[in-house]
């Protein structure tokens, strides 16, 4: 009798992509901590944002469209290394990686540029965190697509393109989704 094969098997997630969904989701408890922290400080802070605070909306609405399209140049990415395109899957992972320094330049400029610090006003507290901490994702994403890039390129590499780039692509897609919930809260509705 043939043995035969249970094809769901084949279709099992891999433990990577599963560790990084979970440590995921205790990520977005910590953005949603933030988030509840800046709507409470601004029910209970009279005027929000206080007076004399300026945000260059404009320039970081191009920021934001930047790091947005970064996640398409991520999705292919991810397509050329599930076709075992290598070359093309490093090529679309550094073109994301730039994207990602913009909107960093972005943010230095912000930061430069803001009339306010973080010691100025509960405003200046919570708009340092959450943009900081943002940063700190952002970086740490520029830094994980390195080390994948690494990882996929060369003849010799027997690293599972498919799934390393995805899990990769995985944390981008999230932190490019939680700076889109940051900037319509910051601002936007203000």
């Amino acid at each position: 009798m043939a043995a035969v094969t249970d094809s769901s098997t084949d279709r099992r997630p891999s433990p990577l992509g599963v560790g990084v969904v979970v440590w995921l989701a205790s990520e977005l408890m910590f953005f949603s901590a933030l988030f509840a922290a800046y709507f409470t400080l601004r029910a209970s802070t009279s005027p929000w944002p206080p007076v004399g605070v300026e945000l260059a909306r404009a320039r970081t609405a191009v920021a934001t469209l930047v790091l947005v399209a970064s996640s398409g140049t991520m999705h292919f990415a991810a397509r050329a290394a599930a076709a075992e395109r290598r070359r093309e899957a490093v090529r679309w992972l550094a073109i994301t990686a730039l994207m990602g320094l913009v909107f960093l330049g972005n943010q230095a400029l912000e930061y430069r540029d803001a009339p306010f610090k973080i010691s100025s006003h509960a405003y200046g507290s919570i708009f340092y965190l959450m943009t900081g901490f943002h940063g700190l994702h952002v970086i740490g994403g520029l830094l994980f697509m390195g080390a994948v890039a690494a990882t996929i390129a060369g003849r010799t590499s027997r690293a599972p393109a498919r799934s390393t780039v995805e899990v990769c692509a995985y944390y981008w897609h999230f932190v490019d989704a939680v700076w889109v919930a940051m900037f319509l809260t910051i601002y936007v509705l203000r």
